[in-house]
């Protein structure tokens, strides 16, 4: 299979490694909006580097694996469905819910296969919970804990052009929310802070966010986020219920120092970032998109999964915006 990377960047970069390594890819070939960018990489990995998007696309390749910034994801998602090609793209599918609609529409209508990079669907702690709640080892769920905390801001150039923190990095919180417990969003409740670095409201952003959602049997989740934890990179779910409750990503380099005079310390490695907590998780997600484009598995989280996640995090951004509960009936699905 010859596979076409789009974007070489730090999550590309990863993904690079992670395809040449790949026994079912016989060759890759890669381009970046910075071509210099897209040469190092292939020089690293063996890929073949191309100018532009529309080289790759004309390098008879199987299909595409888009890792380009968010704002080219719609539309490189269109020229991978008007080619008849596979793709796999980074969340989110734009950076609003117009755009979008737009590219799913456009994989729909030409019955293109599209997945979306959503990794945590297959860390193996999110797996176990999933599978603890849905075989009822926890009983009624009636409370879901969420947080995602990165260690330090990102550059400033970036921010206009995330989408925003809750659909930049809470939107992962709101996917996991619906696969692990199954059931879907109704109400939420959303609120940020801005009390950091000028750049986050100079970007219109904040970067401490919490939102309460209520889900449709009354369970209730509070998700939270921060681009300022010191600490490490923290990223962890807590399900409880009236038998039992488990955490997600509670281990030995969690950053986390108990207060009290028994409890555990500092970490002596925690977390740095989100590559090296979920580097199994982004090898999983594309092994399963070869398997896919083989036609060996199903679609693990196709568009309408991530436009899901998406109105979630659009519905608390409104929220945010206007101090009020918003319903997901509010947010367009279609």
């Amino acid at each position: 299979m010859r596979i076409g990377l789009l974007g070489t960047g730090r999550i590309g970069s990863f993904h690079a490694g992670v395809l040449a390594r790949h026994p079912a890819v016989e060759a890759l070939v890669v381009a970046d909006a910075q071509p210099a960018r897209a040469v190092a990489v292939a020089r690293r990995t063996g890929a073949r580097a191309v100018a532009t998007a529309t080289e790759l696309f004309e390098a008879g390749v199987d299909a595409v694996v888009i890792a380009s910034a968010t704002s080219a994801h719609a539309e490189l998602i269109g020229r991978a469905a008007r080619a008849g090609l596979p793709a796999f793209c980074e969340k989110p599918v734009a950076l609003d819910l117009a755009g979008t609609l737009g590219a799913l529409r456009e994989a729909e209508r030409t019955h293109s296969v599209l997945q979306l990079g959503f990794m945590r669907r297959f860390d193996a702690g999110y797996t176990a919970a999933r599978a603890a709640v849905r075989g009822g080892a926890l009983g009624r769920l009636h409370t879901v804990r969420t947080a995602t905390s990165d260690p330090a801001p990102p550059p400033a150039a970036y921010l206009p052009l995330s989408g925003g923190l809750f659909r930049d990095c809470l939107i992962h919180d709101f996917d996991m929310v619906r696969w692990v417990t199954g059931r879907e969003v109704t109400r939420v409740y959303a609120t940020g802070s801005d009390g950091g670095h000028p750049m986050f409201r100079a970007a219109g952003d904040v970067d401490t966010a919490a939102a309460l959602l209520t889900l449709d049997d009354g369970t209730l989740v509070t998700a939270t986020s921060t681009r300022c934890n010191g600490a490490g990179y923290d990223v962890r779910m807590e399900l409880a219920g009236e038998t039992d409750q488990i955490a997600v990503g509670l281990d030995g380099r969690t950053p986390l120092t108990s207060a009290e005079p028994e409890g555990p310390g500092a970490p002596a490695d925690p977390w740095p970032g989100f590559l090296e907590r979920f580097a199994a998780a982004y090898e999983a997600e594309l092994d399963a998109f070869v398997r896919l484009v083989r036609g060996e598995a199903a679609n693990p989280c196709d568009g309408r999964e991530a436009l899901s996640a998406l109105r979630i995090a659009e519905a608390c951004e409104l929220s945010r915006r206007e101090r009020r509960a918003v319903e997901l009936t509010e947010i367009p699905s279609a």
